[in-house]
């Protein structure tokens, strides 16, 4: 009768893969030290930090109050002496004396106008009684004027007086020649006859007659 070996014998593959992981393991280990052996180990780093103030201490603590401001805690101010009453001043010579009241403005009254005053008669200048063309004539010319060809136009001015009479004569624009400015004076002084000027009342005044002598040589 034959018996049945109860041993396993070892398989092959499974021992040489069991050979296998143990040699992976051993060159991992083998390697791992080499690599720790030549990699120098990193140089420590100083760091700064910054400087930290202290923080500042706390406030105290308000003190507790005491009994007294705890039952009264208004304490009112003492009264001001009253000043006395000083020496009365003299202010009337100081303060300015009111102006009195200004009166207010009424309405404006216009005056009447004043009747005006009618003259009882016109007032007239003096007027020639005699034809002013006869005062001076050619025949009054002087030869020696003729010879010297004196022309020219005088303007005078007469005075007349309150009768009628001519009492000044005034060359007012001369001829250019003096002899023919005075013959104008002297001739119409005796020649010219005057009714007088009158006034308002018509009673005879004073006035005044202004004319021209025009010098002409005769033909």
């Amino acid at each position: 009768m034959a018996y049945l070996d109860t041993r396993r014998r070892p398989n092959a593959a499974s021992m040489a893969a069991v050979i296998a992981v143990h040699g992976a393991i051993g060159a991992a280990l083998v390697l791992g030290l080499t690599v720790t052996g030549v990699i120098a180990p990193e140089p420590e780093r100083l760091v700064v930090l910054p400087e930290q103030k202290a923080p500042p201490p706390p406030p105290p603590p308000d003190p507790a109050p005491s009994a007294a401001s705890r039952r009264n805690p208004y304490v009112p101010p003492l009264p001001l002496p009253l000043p006395t009453r000083g020496p009365e001043l003299d202010v009337t010579d100081v303060l300015p004396t009111p102006a009195p009241p200004r009166p207010l403005p009424g309405p404006s009254l216009t005056p009447a106008p004043s009747p005006s005053v009618t003259p009882s008669f016109a007032p007239e200048a003096a007027r020639p009684r005699t034809n002013p063309a006869g005062w001076v004539t050619t025949d009054d010319y002087r030869s020696n004027w003729i010879r010297q060809e004196m022309t020219g136009k005088a303007r005078f001015r007469l005075d007349i007086a309150a009768d009628g009479r001519v009492t000044n004569c005034t060359i007012t624009a001369s001829s250019g020649h003096p002899q023919l400015d005075a013959a104008t004076c002297a001739l119409v002084s005796k020649r010219a006859k005057f009714q007088p000027a009158r006034g308002s009342n018509g009673e005879p005044v004073a006035g005044t007659y202004s004319n021209a002598i025009d010098w002409q040589l005769p033909e």
